[in-house]
């Protein structure tokens, strides 16, 4: 099997041209292209695919197998590929996803090679059972209490076309991400799991992020989930609706729209192809 391996903001991933390859079993072949010992190494596999309803279509797997519905950062490299090997000319493309169909804008270089993409992410969603979230439908989850071993945190849950829960904590560096991560992922609140940001407020415009990602474990960074931040500091008062966002694998800017959808904006970078043998 040829592959591209390409990150966004240090959020890594085997990508397949299935213009050209067939992946017969893709949850198998993520956690096989994934070990980073036994494998290629990669927070898990995406596939890039002919599409009926927009110029391209991407499938995302977790590094467990697991699919996912939307990968912000994964997007923004299937655009790239798109773009830099013939599969798409325009600048302003759509992709299907699990989420939906989304806009992208992309950005060339001097060398016509994309460096950074626009995503419309598209609006957010609010209610528990958009989420999805056990408990009242149609209720928004803002500042709620949960207790998790020793530490009672106060929630906040979005989806960007996945689940997201919010935690602010004042030191986000020095955070036990590891303990708390996988108790509030397969928490029961959460029928579908849910992805997990703890932000630390560094000002109204500002903020750093670290991520325990569904699936995954942390990661260096989470496109949705920063889009989900974005949102939830509106919700909560704590930031504007424009926001830069410090992840540990690079920057992310993000927008709210009023009443309207989220914008994403941030790099793609190839960094080798390959082959491997399954």
């Amino acid at each position: 099997m040829k592959f591209t391996k390409m990150h966004g903001a240090g959020n890594d991933y085997v990508y397949v041209d299935c213009f050209k390859e067939t992946v017969d079993n893709p949850a198998e072949t993520a956690i096989k292209v994934s070990n980073r010992n036994f494998g290629i190494g990669s927070d898990g596999l995406i596939l890039i695919m002919p599409s009926d309803k927009a110029d391209v279509r991407m499938r995302m797997f977790n590094s467990d197998g697991s699919e996912s519905e939307m990968c912000g950062n994964g997007i923004r490299c299937v655009a790239k590929y798109a773009y830099d090997h013939g599969i798409v000319t325009r600048t302003e493309i759509t992709a299907e996803t699990g989420a939906g169909i989304l806009t992208l804008q992309l950005f060339p270089n001097a060398a016509n090679k994309v460096e950074r993409v626009r995503v419309n992410m598209g609006p957010p969603r609010l209610s528990r059972e958009e989420i999805p979230m056990n408990g009242t439908p149609v209720a928004q989850v803002v500042a709620e209490e949960l207790t998790v071993l020793d530490k009672t945190f106060k929630i906040t849950c979005v989806s960007m076309g996945n689940p997201h829960c919010i935690i602010y904590v004042d030191d986000v560096d020095n955070f036990p991400v590891a303990t708390y991560g996988p108790l509030i992922e397969n928490h029961q609140l959460f029928p579908r799991r849910t992805n997990v940001e703890f932000i630390q407020i560094i000002s109204r415009t500002e903020v750093k992020q670290r991520t325990w990602e569904r699936g995954a474990g942390e990661t260096l960074a989470c496109g949705t989930g920063a889009s989900a931040v974005c949102v939830a500091g509106v919700l909560n008062n704590l930031t504007d609706r424009k926001i830069l966002n410090h992840l540990a694998g690079g920057d992310l800017e993000l927008e709210w729209v009023e009443n309207g959808p989220v914008f994403m904006t941030g790099p793609a970078t190839e960094v080798f192809n390959g082959e491997i043998t399954l």
